[in-house]
């Protein structure tokens, strides 16, 4: 039975069309940003930066300073997700951040 149906004659498979494919864009990574407050002493925000993220004394130290002194940092990369979490997070510590695109 086999034979007689490969001998039923040549099987034609459409290829699909790879102009259709839908097009995959990369996953642009979001970031987390901390803003400068009249709120938060220094010290505490390189606590914040330390214990959350794990960072370095140094690194931390180094973010927030840029928090003071440019208004804003970026503090973590990643998917949306995982910045989102990060948001709410320094929201928790009482910082004021936000998430957003990495290319907005």
């Amino acid at each position: 039975m086999r034979c007689a149906s490969l001998m039923a004659g040549p099987q034609t498979t459409a290829e699909p069309d790879i102009l259709s494919r839908p097009v995959v864009q990369q996953d642009i990574p979001w970031v987390t940003i901390v803003w400068n407050d009249p709120v938060n002493l220094m010290s505490y925000v390189t606590y914040v930066f330390q214990t959350y993220f794990g960072y370095s004394r140094e690194k931390a130290t180094t973010l927030m300073l840029e928090v003071h002194e440019k208004g804003k940092s970026v503090v973590a990369t990643g998917s949306r997700e995982e910045m989102e979490r990060d948001t709410e997070a320094m929201h928790g510590y009482g910082l004021w951040a936000t998430c957003q695109r990495g290319d907005a």
